[in-house]
Protein backbone atom coordinates (compact mmCIF):
# COMPACT_ATOMS: atom_id res chain seq x y z
CA UNK A 1 0.00 0.00 0.00
CA UNK A 2 1.68 2.86 -0.73
CA UNK A 3 2.12 5.95 -3.31
CA UNK A 4 5.49 6.28 -5.09
CA UNK A 5 6.42 10.04 -7.02
CA UNK A 6 7.08 9.80 -10.51
CA UNK A 7 10.76 10.47 -9.63
CA UNK A 8 10.98 7.32 -7.47
CA UNK A 9 9.09 5.53 -10.39
CA UNK A 10 11.31 6.43 -13.01
CA UNK A 11 14.42 4.86 -10.76
CA UNK A 12 12.55 1.63 -9.96
CA UNK A 13 12.85 1.51 -13.67
CA UNK A 14 15.93 2.14 -14.32
CA UNK A 15 17.31 0.02 -11.51
CA UNK A 16 15.41 -3.16 -12.75
CA UNK A 17 16.07 -2.26 -16.72
CA UNK A 18 19.60 -2.00 -15.31
CA UNK A 19 19.72 -5.57 -14.10
CA UNK A 20 17.84 -7.54 -16.29
CA UNK A 21 20.44 -5.83 -19.07
CA UNK A 22 23.00 -7.10 -17.28
CA UNK A 23 21.42 -10.59 -17.00
CA UNK A 24 20.59 -10.68 -20.33
CA UNK A 25 23.97 -9.94 -21.41
CA UNK A 26 25.59 -12.31 -19.93
CA UNK A 27 24.17 -15.56 -20.82
CA UNK A 28 20.91 -15.67 -22.79
CA UNK A 29 18.03 -17.98 -20.61
CA UNK A 30 17.05 -20.95 -22.11
CA UNK A 31 13.00 -20.59 -23.07
CA UNK A 32 12.48 -23.24 -21.12
CA UNK A 33 13.78 -21.46 -17.72
CA UNK A 34 12.28 -17.96 -18.69
CA UNK A 35 9.86 -17.97 -16.17
CA UNK A 36 11.73 -19.61 -13.54
CA UNK A 37 14.47 -17.49 -14.03
CA UNK A 38 11.83 -14.42 -13.69
CA UNK A 39 10.63 -15.70 -10.32
CA UNK A 40 14.34 -15.72 -9.15
CA UNK A 41 15.33 -12.12 -10.88
CA UNK A 42 11.97 -10.64 -9.01
CA UNK A 43 12.22 -11.52 -5.72
CA UNK A 44 16.06 -11.11 -5.89
CA UNK A 45 15.30 -7.38 -6.43
CA UNK A 46 12.38 -6.62 -4.82
CA UNK A 47 11.18 -9.08 -1.87
CA UNK A 48 10.76 -7.51 1.40
CA UNK A 49 12.52 -10.51 3.15
CA UNK A 50 15.34 -10.80 -0.01
CA UNK A 51 18.18 -10.60 2.84
CA UNK A 52 16.45 -13.37 4.65
CA UNK A 53 16.51 -15.78 2.38
CA UNK A 54 19.50 -18.03 1.38
CA UNK A 55 19.05 -18.51 -2.66
CA UNK A 56 17.77 -14.69 -3.15
CA UNK A 57 21.35 -13.90 -2.04
CA UNK A 58 23.08 -11.83 -4.93
CA UNK A 59 26.36 -14.41 -4.43
CA UNK A 60 24.11 -17.48 -3.95
CA UNK A 61 25.61 -18.30 -7.64
CA UNK A 62 28.85 -18.60 -9.06
CA UNK A 63 27.96 -18.07 -12.48
CA UNK A 64 24.95 -18.52 -14.46
CA UNK A 65 25.40 -22.50 -14.89
CA UNK A 66 25.29 -22.72 -11.49
CA UNK A 67 21.66 -20.77 -11.35
CA UNK A 68 20.35 -22.83 -14.06
CA UNK A 69 21.08 -25.77 -12.54
CA UNK A 70 19.27 -25.22 -9.62
CA UNK A 71 16.19 -23.27 -11.80
CA UNK A 72 16.03 -26.95 -13.57
CA UNK A 73 15.64 -28.72 -10.55
CA UNK A 74 11.85 -27.00 -10.31
CA UNK A 75 9.20 -28.44 -12.88
CA UNK A 76 6.65 -25.52 -11.18
CA UNK A 77 7.31 -22.57 -11.13
CA UNK A 78 5.04 -22.12 -8.16
CA UNK A 79 6.81 -24.73 -6.24
CA UNK A 80 9.73 -22.65 -6.63
CA UNK A 81 7.97 -19.15 -5.67
CA UNK A 82 6.95 -20.90 -2.18
CA UNK A 83 10.37 -22.17 -1.38
CA UNK A 84 12.08 -18.68 -2.41
CA UNK A 85 9.30 -17.06 0.58
CA UNK A 86 10.34 -16.55 4.29
CA UNK A 87 8.90 -18.79 5.88
CA UNK A 88 5.30 -19.26 3.95
CA UNK A 89 1.95 -20.15 5.69
CA UNK A 90 1.77 -23.24 2.97
CA UNK A 91 4.95 -24.39 4.55
CA UNK A 92 4.71 -23.42 8.18
CA UNK A 93 2.08 -23.50 10.83
CA UNK A 94 0.27 -19.95 10.77
CA UNK A 95 1.44 -19.12 13.95
CA UNK A 96 5.03 -19.40 12.82
CA UNK A 97 4.83 -17.87 9.43
CA UNK A 98 5.60 -14.80 8.21
CA UNK A 99 4.99 -14.50 4.58
CA UNK A 100 0.83 -15.00 4.85
CA UNK A 101 -0.06 -13.40 1.80
CA UNK A 102 2.71 -13.22 -1.48
CA UNK A 103 0.80 -14.78 -4.53
CA UNK A 104 2.37 -15.73 -8.17
CA UNK A 105 -0.77 -16.50 -10.87
CA UNK A 106 -0.26 -18.04 -14.03
CA UNK A 107 -2.70 -15.53 -15.81
CA UNK A 108 -1.91 -11.52 -14.93
CA UNK A 109 -5.34 -10.98 -16.71
CA UNK A 110 -7.15 -12.34 -13.62
CA UNK A 111 -4.59 -10.91 -11.28
CA UNK A 112 -5.62 -7.77 -12.88
CA UNK A 113 -9.19 -8.15 -12.41
CA UNK A 114 -9.46 -9.57 -9.14
CA UNK A 115 -7.82 -6.36 -7.69
CA UNK A 116 -10.13 -4.51 -9.08
CA UNK A 117 -13.02 -6.30 -7.24
CA UNK A 118 -13.60 -7.85 -10.79
CA UNK A 119 -14.48 -11.71 -9.88
CA UNK A 120 -16.53 -14.42 -11.24
CA UNK A 121 -18.79 -15.18 -8.58
CA UNK A 122 -22.71 -15.68 -7.69
CA UNK A 123 -23.05 -12.36 -5.82
CA UNK A 124 -23.04 -13.84 -2.22
CA UNK A 125 -20.67 -12.40 0.21
CA UNK A 126 -20.58 -15.01 2.48
CA UNK A 127 -18.54 -16.62 6.19
CA UNK A 128 -17.97 -19.92 6.75
CA UNK A 129 -17.94 -20.97 10.40
CA UNK A 130 -17.37 -24.42 11.96
CA UNK A 131 -20.29 -25.84 13.14
CA UNK A 132 -18.97 -26.63 16.80
CA UNK A 133 -15.38 -26.15 18.27
CA UNK A 134 -12.57 -28.58 16.50
CA UNK A 135 -15.56 -29.91 14.69
CA UNK A 136 -14.64 -30.35 10.60
CA UNK A 137 -18.39 -29.34 9.73
CA UNK A 138 -18.88 -26.37 8.42
CA UNK A 139 -21.98 -24.10 8.08
CA UNK A 140 -22.19 -21.04 5.71
CA UNK A 141 -23.80 -17.72 6.35
CA UNK A 142 -24.43 -14.77 3.94
CA UNK A 143 -23.02 -11.18 5.02
CA UNK A 144 -24.76 -9.41 2.34
CA UNK A 145 -25.81 -9.55 -1.03
CA UNK A 146 -23.70 -8.00 -4.18
CA UNK A 147 -26.26 -5.73 -6.07
CA UNK A 148 -26.84 -6.61 -9.60
CA UNK A 149 -25.56 -10.10 -9.13
CA UNK A 150 -26.97 -13.40 -9.88
CA UNK A 151 -28.14 -13.44 -5.86
CA UNK A 152 -29.57 -10.66 -5.78
CA UNK A 153 -32.52 -11.72 -8.14
CA UNK A 154 -33.01 -15.24 -5.74
CA UNK A 155 -34.62 -15.74 -2.60
CA UNK A 156 -31.40 -15.12 -0.12
CA UNK A 157 -30.32 -12.85 2.10
CA UNK A 158 -28.28 -11.65 4.83
CA UNK A 159 -28.05 -14.24 7.56
CA UNK A 160 -29.13 -17.08 5.62
CA UNK A 161 -27.50 -19.97 6.77
CA UNK A 162 -26.62 -23.58 4.84
CA UNK A 163 -25.01 -26.84 5.96
CA UNK A 164 -24.73 -28.52 2.57
CA UNK A 165 -24.08 -27.18 -1.19
CA UNK A 166 -25.04 -29.47 -4.40
CA UNK A 167 -26.62 -31.91 -1.66
CA UNK A 168 -23.28 -32.79 0.07
CA UNK A 169 -22.76 -31.20 3.23
CA UNK A 170 -19.89 -28.59 4.14
CA UNK A 171 -16.79 -29.70 5.16
CA UNK A 172 -13.31 -28.21 6.13
CA UNK A 173 -11.98 -30.74 3.78
CA UNK A 174 -14.34 -29.89 0.54
CA UNK A 175 -15.49 -26.51 1.28
CA UNK A 176 -13.08 -24.94 -1.78
CA UNK A 177 -14.06 -27.31 -4.26
CA UNK A 178 -18.17 -26.72 -3.77
CA UNK A 179 -17.71 -22.87 -3.02
CA UNK A 180 -14.78 -21.51 -5.11
CA UNK A 181 -14.14 -23.95 -8.11
CA UNK A 182 -13.59 -22.30 -10.65
CA UNK A 183 -14.33 -25.01 -13.16
CA UNK A 184 -17.89 -24.82 -12.56
CA UNK A 185 -20.35 -21.93 -12.70
CA UNK A 186 -23.51 -22.97 -10.87
CA UNK A 187 -24.19 -24.69 -7.54
CA UNK A 188 -27.15 -24.82 -5.25
CA UNK A 189 -27.16 -23.63 -1.82
CA UNK A 190 -29.16 -25.86 0.93
CA UNK A 191 -29.94 -23.83 3.32
CA UNK A 192 -30.36 -24.86 7.36
CA UNK A 193 -31.44 -23.28 10.38
CA UNK A 194 -29.78 -23.39 13.95
CA UNK A 195 -32.70 -25.45 16.35
CA UNK A 196 -30.96 -24.30 19.69
CA UNK A 197 -28.10 -27.26 19.58
CA UNK A 198 -27.81 -28.13 16.01
CA UNK A 199 -27.92 -27.11 12.61
CA UNK A 200 -30.33 -28.71 10.32
CA UNK A 201 -32.02 -28.42 6.84
CA UNK A 202 -34.81 -26.51 6.26
CA UNK A 203 -35.83 -28.32 3.12
CA UNK A 204 -34.80 -25.02 1.10
CA UNK A 205 -32.53 -24.50 -1.55
CA UNK A 206 -31.26 -21.68 -3.85
CA UNK A 207 -29.62 -22.26 -7.09
CA UNK A 208 -26.92 -19.44 -7.77
CA UNK A 209 -24.90 -19.14 -11.01
CA UNK A 210 -21.53 -17.09 -11.46
CA UNK A 211 -21.02 -14.20 -13.78
CA UNK A 212 -17.87 -11.89 -14.40
CA UNK A 213 -19.10 -9.04 -11.79
CA UNK A 214 -17.31 -5.96 -10.73
CA UNK A 215 -18.27 -5.07 -6.98
CA UNK A 216 -18.98 -1.22 -6.35
CA UNK A 217 -17.41 -1.28 -2.52
CA UNK A 218 -19.74 1.61 -1.68
CA UNK A 219 -22.95 -0.48 -0.53
CA UNK A 220 -24.21 1.57 1.57
CA UNK A 221 -23.85 5.72 1.76
CA UNK A 222 -26.77 7.47 3.99
CA UNK A 223 -27.33 10.25 6.72
CA UNK A 224 -28.86 8.86 9.82
CA UNK A 225 -30.45 11.81 12.09
CA UNK A 226 -30.90 11.52 15.94
CA UNK A 227 -31.76 15.11 17.92
CA UNK A 228 -28.56 17.66 16.90
CA UNK A 229 -26.47 14.94 15.32
CA UNK A 230 -26.92 14.14 11.61
CA UNK A 231 -24.67 10.82 11.54
CA UNK A 232 -23.13 9.54 7.89
CA UNK A 233 -22.43 5.79 7.34
CA UNK A 234 -20.66 4.91 4.77
CA UNK A 235 -20.17 1.23 4.31
CA UNK A 236 -16.98 0.50 1.85
CA UNK A 237 -15.67 -3.03 1.10
CA UNK A 238 -12.73 -2.89 -0.76
CA UNK A 239 -9.99 -0.20 -1.84
CA UNK A 240 -10.62 -0.13 -5.69
CA UNK A 241 -8.93 2.26 -7.45
CA UNK A 242 -11.20 2.50 -10.38
CA UNK A 243 -14.32 3.93 -7.60
CA UNK A 244 -11.90 6.47 -6.13
CA UNK A 245 -14.03 9.17 -7.59
CA UNK A 246 -17.25 7.88 -6.85
CA UNK A 247 -16.22 7.45 -3.29
CA UNK A 248 -15.22 11.49 -3.51
CA UNK A 249 -18.87 11.95 -4.80
CA UNK A 250 -20.28 9.99 -1.76
CA UNK A 251 -18.61 12.01 0.67
CA UNK A 252 -19.50 15.28 -1.27
CA UNK A 253 -23.05 13.88 -0.84
CA UNK A 254 -22.35 13.28 3.22
CA UNK A 255 -20.79 16.90 3.40
CA UNK A 256 -23.80 18.58 1.68
CA UNK A 257 -26.09 16.77 3.78
CA UNK A 258 -23.92 18.41 6.99
CA UNK A 259 -23.33 15.64 9.03
CA UNK A 260 -21.95 15.90 12.17
CA UNK A 261 -20.23 12.31 12.83
CA UNK A 262 -19.14 9.50 10.72
CA UNK A 263 -19.06 5.95 10.96
CA UNK A 264 -17.03 4.08 8.53
CA UNK A 265 -17.54 0.70 7.98
CA UNK A 266 -15.09 -1.90 6.96
CA UNK A 267 -16.02 -4.91 8.59
CA UNK A 268 -15.62 -6.83 5.62
CA UNK A 269 -13.38 -4.87 3.64
CA UNK A 270 -10.02 -6.87 2.99
CA UNK A 271 -8.21 -4.11 2.03
CA UNK A 272 -6.87 -2.84 -2.03
CA UNK A 273 -5.31 0.05 -2.94
CA UNK A 274 -2.68 2.09 -0.65
CA UNK A 275 -3.33 5.21 -2.75
CA UNK A 276 -7.21 4.89 -2.36
CA UNK A 277 -6.28 4.21 1.33
CA UNK A 278 -4.71 7.64 1.57
CA UNK A 279 -7.42 9.73 -0.58
CA UNK A 280 -10.12 8.01 1.81
CA UNK A 281 -7.95 9.18 4.65
CA UNK A 282 -7.63 13.17 2.85
CA UNK A 283 -11.55 12.76 2.44
CA UNK A 284 -12.19 12.18 6.37
CA UNK A 285 -9.89 15.13 7.42
CA UNK A 286 -8.65 17.36 5.38
CA UNK A 287 -7.08 19.50 7.40
CA UNK A 288 -3.48 18.03 7.53
CA UNK A 289 -2.55 19.10 3.34
CA UNK A 290 0.72 17.69 2.35
CA UNK A 291 1.37 16.12 5.93
CA UNK A 292 2.61 12.60 6.16
CA UNK A 293 0.14 10.17 6.59
CA UNK A 294 2.15 6.73 6.22
CA UNK A 295 5.76 5.76 5.50
CA UNK A 296 6.69 2.78 2.91
CA UNK A 297 10.09 0.76 3.98
CA UNK A 298 11.14 -1.32 1.49
CA UNK A 299 13.97 -3.84 1.58
CA UNK A 300 17.44 -2.64 2.39
CA UNK A 301 18.91 -3.66 -1.39
CA UNK A 302 16.53 -1.20 -3.00
CA UNK A 303 16.65 1.35 0.12
CA UNK A 304 20.82 1.60 -0.19
CA UNK A 305 19.99 2.76 -4.05
CA UNK A 306 17.82 5.73 -2.79
CA UNK A 307 18.79 9.42 -2.65
CA UNK A 308 18.25 11.17 0.37
CA UNK A 309 15.79 13.00 -1.50
CA UNK A 310 13.79 9.75 -2.83
CA UNK A 311 13.69 8.59 0.72
CA UNK A 312 11.14 11.41 1.27
CA UNK A 313 9.37 10.23 -1.57
CA UNK A 314 8.26 7.88 0.50
CA UNK A 315 6.14 9.31 2.60
CA UNK A 316 3.15 8.74 1.68
CA UNK A 317 1.21 12.66 2.42
CA UNK A 318 -2.62 13.51 2.44
CA UNK A 319 -4.35 14.96 -0.73
CA UNK A 320 -6.36 17.86 -1.50
CA UNK A 321 -6.86 16.90 -4.80
CA UNK A 322 -6.07 13.95 -7.26
CA UNK A 323 -7.46 13.33 -10.93
CA UNK A 324 -7.91 17.02 -11.31
CA UNK A 325 -10.83 17.34 -8.88
CA UNK A 326 -10.70 18.92 -4.93
CA UNK A 327 -11.31 16.79 -2.31
CA UNK A 328 -14.52 16.49 -0.78
CA UNK A 329 -12.86 16.85 3.04
CA UNK A 330 -14.99 16.55 6.02
CA UNK A 331 -12.78 17.74 8.02
CA UNK A 332 -13.35 15.55 11.47
CA UNK A 333 -11.38 15.38 14.49
CA UNK A 334 -13.30 12.17 15.50
CA UNK A 335 -14.22 9.04 13.42
CA UNK A 336 -15.88 5.44 14.12
CA UNK A 337 -14.55 2.53 12.42
CA UNK A 338 -16.34 -0.53 12.16
CA UNK A 339 -13.83 -3.44 12.13
CA UNK A 340 -13.79 -7.14 12.39
CA UNK A 341 -11.14 -10.44 12.01
CA UNK A 342 -12.43 -9.69 8.02
CA UNK A 343 -10.70 -6.35 8.20
CA UNK A 344 -6.62 -5.97 6.83
CA UNK A 345 -4.26 -4.35 5.08
CA UNK A 346 -5.66 -0.91 3.27
CA UNK A 347 -8.49 -0.22 5.98
CA UNK A 348 -6.29 -1.02 8.76
CA UNK A 349 -3.68 1.46 7.11
CA UNK A 350 -6.68 3.80 7.44
CA UNK A 351 -7.04 2.94 11.37
CA UNK A 352 -3.37 3.19 12.14
CA UNK A 353 -2.72 6.05 9.99
CA UNK A 354 -5.64 8.12 11.04
CA UNK A 355 -4.71 7.69 14.53
CA UNK A 356 -1.79 9.78 14.63
CA UNK A 357 -3.75 13.43 13.65
CA UNK A 358 -7.64 12.68 15.22
CA UNK A 359 -9.68 10.18 17.48
CA UNK A 360 -10.22 6.83 16.30
CA UNK A 361 -12.97 4.71 18.03
CA UNK A 362 -12.81 1.28 16.93
CA UNK A 363 -15.87 -0.93 16.83
CA UNK A 364 -16.05 -4.26 16.56
CA UNK A 365 -13.49 -6.88 16.81
CA UNK A 366 -9.53 -7.56 16.21
CA UNK A 367 -8.77 -7.06 12.57
CA UNK A 368 -6.45 -9.56 10.64
CA UNK A 369 -3.14 -7.77 10.93
CA UNK A 370 -1.56 -6.67 7.92
CA UNK A 371 0.85 -4.30 7.69
CA UNK A 372 3.06 -5.48 4.16
CA UNK A 373 1.73 -4.70 0.84
CA UNK A 374 2.71 -5.59 -2.53
CA UNK A 375 3.06 -4.42 -6.49
CA UNK A 376 2.54 -6.83 -9.44
CA UNK A 377 5.46 -8.05 -10.70
CA UNK A 378 5.76 -8.77 -14.46
CA UNK A 379 8.47 -10.44 -16.49
CA UNK A 380 9.89 -7.65 -18.65
CA UNK A 381 12.97 -5.94 -18.43
CA UNK A 382 11.87 -3.58 -15.51
CA UNK A 383 9.58 -5.64 -13.89
CA UNK A 384 6.67 -3.53 -15.10
CA UNK A 385 3.96 -4.39 -17.89
CA UNK A 386 5.79 -2.59 -20.13
CA UNK A 387 7.52 -5.04 -22.97
CA UNK A 388 6.36 -8.02 -21.08
CA UNK A 389 7.41 -11.28 -22.06
CA UNK A 390 4.94 -12.73 -24.53
CA UNK A 391 5.98 -16.41 -23.77
CA UNK A 392 3.83 -16.33 -20.78
CA UNK A 393 1.39 -15.06 -18.86
CA UNK A 394 2.95 -15.99 -15.11
CA UNK A 395 3.10 -12.67 -13.03
CA UNK A 396 4.03 -12.13 -9.19
CA UNK A 397 2.14 -10.04 -6.39
CA UNK A 398 5.02 -10.66 -3.81
CA UNK A 399 5.47 -8.58 -0.47
CA UNK A 400 7.28 -6.27 -1.10
CA UNK A 401 6.89 -3.32 1.92
CA UNK A 402 5.93 -2.85 4.86
CA UNK A 403 4.28 0.35 5.80
CA UNK A 404 3.73 2.81 9.46
CA UNK A 405 1.74 5.80 10.11
CA UNK A 406 3.58 9.13 10.55
CA UNK A 407 5.12 7.77 14.14
CA UNK A 408 6.53 5.28 12.78
CA UNK A 409 3.99 2.36 14.49
CA UNK A 410 3.32 -0.23 11.90
CA UNK A 411 3.83 -3.50 14.20
CA UNK A 412 0.52 -4.90 14.21
CA UNK A 413 0.39 -8.49 13.15
CA UNK A 414 -1.21 -9.51 15.64
CA UNK A 415 -4.11 -7.39 14.48
CA UNK A 416 -5.71 -3.90 15.62
CA UNK A 417 -7.51 -4.50 19.05
CA UNK A 418 -10.92 -2.35 19.36
CA UNK A 419 -11.41 0.93 21.71
CA UNK A 420 -11.67 -0.25 24.98
CA UNK A 421 -15.83 -0.61 25.87
CA UNK A 422 -16.60 -0.61 22.27
CA UNK A 423 -15.60 -4.67 21.05
CA UNK A 424 -18.96 -6.44 20.07
CA UNK A 425 -19.12 -9.84 18.05
CA UNK A 426 -21.65 -9.91 15.46
CA UNK A 427 -23.66 -13.27 15.66
CA UNK A 428 -25.53 -14.35 12.78
CA UNK A 429 -28.21 -14.32 15.04
CA UNK A 430 -28.66 -11.24 15.80
CA UNK A 431 -27.34 -9.66 12.52
CA UNK A 432 -30.20 -7.42 11.58
CA UNK A 433 -30.66 -4.81 8.51
CA UNK A 434 -26.86 -3.77 7.09
CA UNK A 435 -27.46 0.49 7.68
CA UNK A 436 -30.19 0.17 10.23
CA UNK A 437 -29.37 1.92 13.60
CA UNK A 438 -31.42 4.42 16.20
CA UNK A 439 -29.46 3.65 19.34
CA UNK A 440 -32.35 2.44 20.85
CA UNK A 441 -31.71 -1.58 22.52
CA UNK A 442 -33.39 -4.58 20.56
CA UNK A 443 -35.06 -2.74 18.14
CA UNK A 444 -34.02 -5.18 15.08
CA UNK A 445 -31.35 -2.46 14.35
CA UNK A 446 -27.91 -4.25 13.39
CA UNK A 447 -25.87 -4.42 16.39
CA UNK A 448 -22.32 -2.56 15.73
CA UNK A 449 -23.83 0.38 13.98
CA UNK A 450 -26.37 0.54 16.49
CA UNK A 451 -23.50 0.60 19.39
CA UNK A 452 -21.65 3.39 17.81
CA UNK A 453 -24.67 5.51 17.29
CA UNK A 454 -26.06 4.87 20.71
CA UNK A 455 -22.42 6.55 21.52
CA UNK A 456 -22.82 9.02 19.31
CA UNK A 457 -25.99 10.56 20.79
CA UNK A 458 -24.97 9.62 24.60
CA UNK A 459 -27.48 6.34 24.91
CA UNK A 460 -26.90 3.40 26.82
CA UNK A 461 -29.77 2.05 25.63
CA UNK A 462 -27.68 -0.25 23.24
CA UNK A 463 -24.75 -0.77 25.17
CA UNK A 464 -25.22 -4.73 24.02
CA UNK A 465 -27.60 -5.58 21.84
CA UNK A 466 -26.88 -9.18 21.24
CA UNK A 467 -26.14 -11.03 24.79
CA UNK A 468 -26.78 -14.65 22.88
CA UNK A 469 -25.24 -16.13 20.02
CA UNK A 470 -25.51 -19.61 17.53
CA UNK A 471 -23.69 -21.56 20.28
CA UNK A 472 -20.36 -22.86 19.04
CA UNK A 473 -19.55 -21.23 15.31
CA UNK A 474 -16.14 -20.30 15.43
CA UNK A 475 -15.41 -18.23 12.72
CA UNK A 476 -13.13 -20.23 10.18
CA UNK A 477 -12.99 -18.24 6.53
CA UNK A 478 -14.88 -15.85 4.29
CA UNK A 479 -15.78 -15.44 0.77
CA UNK A 480 -12.58 -12.89 1.01
CA UNK A 481 -10.12 -14.32 2.38
CA UNK A 482 -10.69 -17.09 -0.60
CA UNK A 483 -9.69 -15.05 -3.33
CA UNK A 484 -6.40 -14.89 -3.90
CA UNK A 485 -6.58 -10.92 -3.42
CA UNK A 486 -8.86 -10.59 -0.77
CA UNK A 487 -6.77 -9.25 1.76
CA UNK A 488 -4.26 -7.41 -0.36
CA UNK A 489 -2.50 -4.00 0.26
CA UNK A 490 -0.66 -3.13 -3.26
CA UNK A 491 0.63 -0.02 -4.99
CA UNK A 492 -1.06 0.36 -8.45
CA UNK A 493 1.86 -1.27 -11.52
CA UNK A 494 4.06 2.21 -11.84
CA UNK A 495 3.35 2.26 -15.36
CA UNK A 496 0.11 3.52 -14.68
CA UNK A 497 1.08 6.62 -12.79
CA UNK A 498 0.02 7.83 -10.08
Amino acid sequence: MKILSRNLVLLFLAIFSLQSCEDNDDVAISKDLQINSFILRGLNEVYLWQADVPDLADDRFANQGDRDAFLKGYSEPENLFQDLLNKPKSKYPIKEAIDRFSWIVNDYTVLEQELNGITKNSGIDLGLGRQSEGSDNLVGYVRYIIPNSDASKKDIKRGDLFTSVNGIPLTESNYRSLLFNSDSDSYTLNLAEYNGSAFILNGKSVSLTKTVLEENPILINKTITSGNHKIGYLMYNGFYAEYDNELNQAFGKLKAEGITDLVLDLRYNGGGSVRSSIRLASMITGQFPNNIFSKTQYNAKQTAKFSSKQLESLNNKFVSTFDGNPVNSLKLNKIYIIATESTASASELIINGLKSYIEVIQVGATTVGKNVGSITVYDSPSLSKTKVNPIHKYAMQPLVFKITNKDNFGDYTGGLEPTPTYEIQEYVNTYGVLGEASGVLNDGSEPLLNLAVSRIIGSSTAKRIQTKKIQNLPYFTDSKSMRRFGKEMYIENPTTGF
